[in-house]
């Protein structure tokens, strides 16, 4: 038990990758307040993990019902973190304001946490080492990306306010570069599975 535990945490934990999304978050929220964080903290952690969950229970069956696929959410996805990197890269100061009550469920709690690479990579792991590792992986993985998007107020005082700036500057380019890719992926399994069909 213990043995596929550990073996389904390794792929999930590649799957959230916190530590690529640690720069994203500071870069959306290095402005707001410490409760304002934690509020987007808990926000997206949440978002995440019931994603996560029910993705597990139903998410077969509901993509199946409503003919929805990994490649469309792939390329949905996509395209709402490249819109959020554009607007980002050209946001007046007040703009953080319109949409900070949000952004802890998109784009952080999905597709960023939880987003296309965690729910395929939660079937194959659940196939291959059930239920029960599974959901104690995803607990596992969500509660380290929690734990150091909770600490990453360090960084911001180590960097300072031009240093954020110029962190959220590159890491709104790196978002628009991540949603290009997901869409890019998007678009070559959905070709890839069109002529497979032929």
């Amino acid at each position: 038990m213990i043995e596929k535990i550990i073996l389904a945490i390794i792929p999930i934990f590649v799957a959230v990758d916190a530590l690529g999304t640690l720069p994203i978050y500071i870069s959306l929220t290095y402005n707001l307040s410490k409760k304002e964080r934690n509020k987007i903290l808990f926000q997206s952690l949440f978002t995440a993990f019931t994603i996560a969950v029910l993705f597990i229970f139903i998410g077969k069956l509901i993509f199946k019902i409503i003919g929805i696929t990994i490649q469309d959410f792939m390329i949905a996805g996509g395209i709402i973190l490249f819109l959020i990197a554009v607007m980002e890269l050209i946001k007046q100061e007040k703009h953080i304001k319109d949409y900070k009550n949000d952004f802890g469920i998109v784009p952080l709690g999905t597709p960023l946490i939880t987003g296309p690479a965690v729910l395929t990579m939660s079937l194959i792991v659940l196939d291959q080492y059930g239920f029960s590792p599974l959901l104690i992986s995803i607990v596992f993985n969500i509660g380290f990306a929690g734990l150091i998007f909770y600490f990453s107020d360090y960084l911001i005082k180590i960097l300072g306010k031009p240093g954020t700036n110029a962190l959220s500057k590159i890491t709104s380019l790196l978002l628009a570069s991540i949603a290009v890719m997901m869409i890019r992926k998007g678009i070559i399994l959905l070709i890839k599975n069109f002529y497979g069909k032929i």
